[in-house]
């Protein structure tokens, strides 16, 4: 039986990528969720509407990555997919108890220490993918300021950035485990109305269903097979501006991996 982590399980699009792949398949679906009364009530709303008992969670703030790694050390079992989704868009400059910036520190280095600290379970499965769950709407990445200490902070501007950081981090992590016979991709969900898009003064035009469906394709359509590196809208290979400049690529993971 097949392992699935994913993470912002408890947001619209996180919960409708559950919900689809319990209700096709017969996979163990963990969430990773910093809020244990929401994770608990999205767990036994998906099994009541799923069937699929099978689904549980764990709870960890991807802010911190004492806590990604607390929950890595724990974990004994292999991983065939992990799908990272979680993130957040406060209006206002936030940071963690570490001192880090808040949009930084869960939508870039949260993908970051996910995909490091898993890693080794993702090996033993033999086969596995990854998938960071991105956007179209993604670019303003500034090295020498990744966490707004010079620029005024703008909500939108660094979820842009952390977007653009996630599909760079995808081609760097799939160069780095493919030898290990680990797939990692990016993806644009969907236009979805959730909490995330009204932070950022959006509204939405497609289901959380919709929005999931890409997401779901990578982690578990054979058509993907052993493809990596790449990002996809709509069921589709995009042409991702932000995957050619390997040096960029390379600092920037250096830079995330120095946190």
């Amino acid at each position: 039986m097949k392992t699935v982590l994913i993470t912002g399980a408890t947001g619209a699009i996180g919960k409708a990528i559950a919900g689809l792949i319990s209700e096709k398949f017969d996979y163990r679906i963990v969430l990773v969720a910093r809020n244990e009364s929401k994770a608990a009530n999205v767990v036994n709303q998906l099994i009541d509407e799923t069937g699929n008992k099978r689904i549980s969670y764990l709870i960890a703030d991807l802010s911190h990555k004492h806590e990604i790694e607390s929950i890595a050390s724990d974990w004994q079992d292999p991983i065939e997919v992990l799908i990272n989704d979680a993130g957040a868009t406060p209006r206002q400059r936030q940071e963690t108890p570490e001192g880090i910036e808040m949009q930084f520190a869960t939508n870039v280095l949260g993908y970051f220490w996910m995909m490091k600290y898993f890693t080794p379970h993702l090996i033993k499965s033999a086969s596995a993918r990854i998938i960071n769950v991105a956007s179209y709407w993604a670019g303003n990445l500034d090295m020498n300021d990744l966490e707004f200490n010079s620029r005024r902070y703008n909500n939108d501007t660094a979820y842009r950035q952390s977007k653009q950081a996630d599909r760079m981090l995808t081609v760097a992590f799939a160069e780095r485990l493919k030898k290990d016979n680990i797939t990692v991709n990016a993806c644009h969900p969907g236009d979805v109305r959730s909490t995330l898009a009204t932070n950022l003064g959006y509204g939405g035009h497609e289901t959380p269903e919709q929005g999931a469906a890409t997401p779901v394709w990578l982690a578990t359509s054979h058509e993907v097979e052993g493809i990596t590196g790449k990002y996809f809208e709509h069921l589709c290979i995009s042409h991702c501006q932000f995957n050619n400049d390997r040096d960029e690529i390379e600092q920037l993971y250096k830079i995330c991996n120095s946190y």
